[in-house]
């Protein structure tokens, strides 16, 4: 007589401990306080627009208010996730997160979710997607199998899902306006004269290894001629190279030598020339 053969379900963990029930019933009950609040305490835009302002107003906030990275030939700018957190605090009632829903070592992927959510008008943004637990090199792709890697990797890329979520969520003109006051606070420098802020950009990227010249030929124009525009978007740059966004060499490419300046400096020099 043939006996049944059971076969384990993929669909959802066969047990779920202690700590996993509690933590759903906590959640459960964080999203029914969340609501009552709320609606108990609307946002008062007035104070949210006055938060906002003050926040972009800040040097620290403004200099990580942006990314930039190179995509098919050409460099992609905007806002980056830690403004979209900021104004979330600023505009209040607004859950966001990001969510592994299921790690799959198998295949090795992870299904993640990420999520914003206006618990005062009980307007939501979500998405699904699924996160390869590998990276690409200079080689091709590598596995990646580090417990903490993957970690590392679900997060910087539901990071961009969170902040298109809460962007999704916030008014257009709300964000806009963050943006605007940004952009105006790195052009303003803090208050520091504009040769200083000059000065201490070429000091930061000679610590990169980028000379003045490199900089100089990617503005097409010498430093002394350099505007507010041209320090805040160095800014933009060197933060984006110490996240990882780009590399250095995206951004300020090594002159090219030509074959005939290569002969030419390998020529010996004339002896009358030595001479003097």
């Amino acid at each position: 007589m043939n006996q049944p053969v059971h076969l384990p379900s993929s669909s959802a963990p066969q047990r779920i401990g202690q700590g996993t029930a509690v933590e759903q019933s906590r959640a459960a009950a964080e999203v029914q306080a969340a609501v009552v609040v709320a609606q108990q305490c609307p946002r008062n835009i007035q104070t949210a627009v006055a938060e906002m302002r003050e926040s972009c107003k800040q040097m620290t906030l403004a200099e990580r208010a942006f990314y930039r990275y190179p995509k098919g030939g050409q460099t992609i700018t905007g806002a980056s996730v830690h403004l979209a957190r900021e104004l979330a605090r600023c505009w209040g009632n607004l859950q966001y997160g990001l969510v592994e829903m299921r790690r799959d070592d198998d295949y090795g992927q992870s299904e993640m979710q990420a999520f914003a959510w206006d618990v005062q008008t009980n307007s939501r943004n979500s998405s699904t997607f699924i996160v390869p637990h590998r990276r690409d090199t200079k080689d091709g792709p590598k596995q990646v199998t580090d417990m903490r890697d993957i970690y590392e990797l679900n997060t910087n890329n539901g990071s961009r899902r969170v902040r298109e979520a809460i962007f999704a969520i916030l008014p257009p003109w709300f964000v806009e306006e963050a943006k605007d006051i940004c952009n105006q606070t790195l052009k303003n420098g803090g208050g520091k004269p504009l040769a200083q802020r000059i000065a201490d950009a070429i000091k930061v990227f000679e610590g990169l290894g980028v000379t003045t010249d490199r900089i100089e030929a990617r503005f097409e124009r010498d430093s002394g001629k350099w505007t507010e525009h041209d320090v805040a978007q160095l800014l933009v740059i060197y933060k984006s190279i110490q996240r990882g966004e780009i590399t250095v060499e995206d951004e300020f490419p090594a002159p090219r030598v030509s074959a005939d300046e290569l002969i030419g400096a390998s020529k010996p020099k004339p002896a009358d020339a030595v001479a003097k």
